[in-house]
């Protein structure tokens, strides 16, 4: 059975996650030190990113609960264990981002200069993530006869196997992400980020067989988080667009 401990009261599920919060740290700390920002600043990167991991929890929980709500306003408000990824990534970012603006002037470096180091960590921790997804039978996709799919414990009929989708092409995304930083300097990968998977999240809602009711109209609250990545993403393009033109007008003057 998928979900069951392997230690006492040991979960894959956590046990994945834990792993994607390391090596998400690993890969934020080896591209900030190889692209040689000041060791205070990645100082500060690394306790806001576990202040705003710890916030980004509580936000998933807190999201999650909310839609449980809307979809049920009987069962009354409560928090029954369940996450949402989005949502956990909309509290994390604030809650970073108001710590930054805080303490931003202490300094040299600005938060723009790094924006692009984050899809990085972002999409390795959320594809391990999503593996612990799978060994803890969650997230699951619609039923199919396909040679993917997979009886969940709990389940009568297979089904696609969606948290797996998922940690394929967000593997293949960092993969692409880390090469864009590391070798080509891109200065995008954030708006990206938000574009590209947005896209696929919208996408693969489709398939997705677990029942989370309706949020908006007929859209599910992934999706409706998804369209609003798609329109952040190409807003902070165009931001970035700015500040490197900007710079660029700088250093000819």
């Amino acid at each position: 059975m998928l979900s069951e401990p392997i230690f006492l009261n040991v979960h894959m599920y956590g046990i994945m996650v834990a792993i994607g919060i390391l090596c998400a740290f690993v890969i934020l700390l080896w591209i900030l030190k190889k692209k040689q920002i000041e060791p205070k600043f990645i100082d500060f990167l690394f306790y806001n990113g576990l202040i705003s991991i710890a916030a980004g929890f509580c936000f998933a929980a807190l999201f999650q609960a909310i839609y449980d709500y809307i979809s049920n306003p009987d069962a009354g408000f409560h928090f029954n264990g369940g996450l949402t990824f989005i949502g956990g990534l909309v509290g994390g970012v604030l809650c970073f981002l108001v710590i930054y603006c805080i303490f931003r002037n202490k300094y040299t470096t600005r938060l723009y200069e790094v924006i692009s180091i984050f899809p990085c960590s972002i999409l390795i921790a959320h594809a391990l993530g999503r593996i612990g997804c799978f060994f803890a039978g969650c997230c699951y996709g619609k039923e199919t006869n396909s040679i993917f799919g997979i009886q969940f414990p709990g389940l009568t009929h297979p089904v696609h196997p969606t948290q797996l989708y998922e940690a394929v092409f967000l593997f293949l995304l960092c993969a692409v992400y880390v090469y864009l930083i590391v070798k080509r300097d891109f200065k995008y990968n954030m708006s990206l980020y938000l574009i590209t998977y947005g896209i696929f999240r919208f996408l693969i809602e489709f398939i997705r067989g677990d029942e989370r009711g309706s949020f908006i109209g007929v859209l599910t609250p992934s999706q409706f988080w998804s369209v609003v990545m798609i329109i952040t993403g190409i807003c902070v393009f165009f931001v970035m667009q700015k500040n490197s033109r900007r710079k660029d007008d700088e250093k000819i003057l």
